[in-house]
């Protein structure tokens, strides 16, 4: 037969023949693939005689490529199952196999083709179980390396707020704000001082985050939270068996938790006497010593202290011992009350309105101009927390897209600057009444809705406030 050149018996020729040059070609990829591996890799038949082994595979084994090729896996490896999963058509993942006394890790894999196994891949996982074991080992530190960072990532998080975030661009705030960053760069100890609600938490933030510590641990502590008998396990913590309920292994305290960091002592006005004393050891000779410990150890810690009651006050009726404030006192900042810095409230208006969408879900387009107008009339005796609960309240009762007066909780309107504003002609019984509520409604925001607490700052019992309550229409 002669063939053309160029005809299609020749055309058909030349594409077998780059076909097969492919073929080949991929072919010799595979074996290169194979031979490189790092595991070793055997590949057998549907009758269990080896077609293929890596270099790998033939050291492990002590052996030579060439002579275990075309071999039955029985001959040559020991304790082989490559034929039995050709029979079985079931793979076996993480066996253990033993072979020349070490027991290594092997998966068995069966190929089918028309849905019958032709051939079965062998993969050494680990030539030794101590391998495994080791890297079990690697893996278990590694996860504590993770566990670690992840803590100290969580501590050094422990502050949320910088200066930035402190809302307002008065000049009573911005002093604050401005001594409060100059102070910062030192381990000065600072006194905070300012009513409730004021935001003497977030200046405490702020100053670890603008010092040299803001990579080490924030740690809060309110004094107020704490049962006197909880006090110094609670700030100093305690040694294995140093009371009957002990955790066997002790327990840290807050101040050994914030060690090379800065600690925050909130309402230190509520320490009992015998905690000041050994307060003030800390503040002196920089180290602690946990109920039950023989001795006592060093502690490198910044103190950031805040009171809503003046200190000055309390050491004139020996309720605050006055070494300890002298400590404190080291730099104070007075912080602003919101009825002395009426020029911040739209704008901290506006910033809590945005926060309050996002928690809340409610979409707000601001407040009207008589909304922010009642805003400015109101005397804030719970400062920045009181207008973020007046606000998250109208966001809840407003019908439209913004905020109006109507909106406005009616007990905030109660109130002295309002009332003169409306011209309402008061007796004296109905001034009183109105008073009262008014009270009463404040310090219920003062006391973050705690009713109990509440009442005993009133002097009146629980029965009477809730009594109150119900006879003055007060919602909260």
């Amino acid at each position: 037969m002669n063939i053309r050149l160029g005809g299609w018996v020749h055309r058909l020729l030349r594409r077998l023949s780059d076909r097969a040059a492919q073929a080949d070609k991929s072919l010799d990829m595979l074996e290169v693939a194979i031979d490189s591996a790092y595991e070793g890799l055997i590949i057998t038949d549907a009758e269990g005689v080896i077609l293929k082994v890596n270099k790998a595979y033939a050291d492990f084994l002590g052996r030579r490529v060439d002579e275990m090729v075309g071999r039955h896996a029985t001959e040559v490896v020991e304790n082989t199952r490559m034929h039995i999963v050709a029979k079985t058509g079931e793979p076996e993942i993480a066996h253990i196999q033993k072979i020349n006394g070490h027991e290594m890790i092997a998966n068995r894999i069966p190929i089918f083709r028309d849905g019958k196994v032709v051939a079965v891949v062998g993969k050494v996982m680990f030539q030794d179980v101590d391998d495994l074991f080791a890297m079990i080992d690697r893996f278990k530190r590694l996860k504590n390396e993770l566990e670690y960072y992840k803590t100290e990532l969580s501590k050094r998080l422990g502050a949320k707020y910088s200066f930035d975030k402190i809302v307002g661009a008065s000049q009573a705030l911005e002093a604050v704000k401005a001594l409060g960053r100059k102070v910062a760069r030192s381990d000065t100890t600072v006194l905070l001082e300012g009513e409730s609600g004021t935001g003497k938490e977030m200046f405490a933030h702020a100053i670890h985050i603008a010092s040299g510590r803001a990579l080490g641990p924030f740690i809060k502590v309110n004094c107020a939270a704490i049962p006197e008998t909880l006090f110094e396990s609670e700030l100093f913590g305690y040694t294995e068996g140093a009371f009957t309920g002990a955790h066997k292994k002790g327990k840290k305290g807050k101040f050994a938790l914030a060690d090379k960091g800065t600690i925050f002592l909130d309402e230190v006005s509520e320490l009992p006497l015998s905690m000041q004393v050994k307060l003030l050891r800390v503040l002196q000779e920089r180290e602690v010593e946990p109920v039950g410990a023989e001795q006592p150890h060093a502690v490198d810690v910044r103190i950031v202290a805040a009171s809503n009651k003046g200190l000055e006050e309390l050491v004139e009726k020996s309720l605050f011992r006055s070494d300890l404030y002298y400590r404190l006192n080291v730099v104070r900042l007075q912080i602003p009350p919101l009825r002395e810095r009426k020029e911040d409230i739209p704008v901290l208006a506006e910033h809590m309105l945005r926060q309050l969408e996002k928690e809340t879900g409610i979409p707000v387009e601001g407040l009207e101009p008589a909304a922010t107008e009642a805003l400015m009339a109101h005397s804030w005796p719970g400062n920045v927390r009181e207008l973020h609960n007046i606000l998250e309240q109208s966001m809840h009762l407003k019908t439209g897209t913004l905020i109006t007066r109507r909106d406005i909780p009616k007990a905030m309107l109660i109130d002295a600057g309002t009332l003169a504003t409306q011209c309402i002609p008061l007796t004296l019984k109905s001034h009183v009444a109105q008073l009262e509520k008014e009270l009463i409604h404040r310090t219920i925001l003062d006391s973050t809705g705690d009713k109990c607490a509440a009442a005993t700052r009133l002097g009146i019992s629980k029965s009477s406030l809730y009594a109150k309550i119900q006879q003055h229409g007060i919602t909260l």
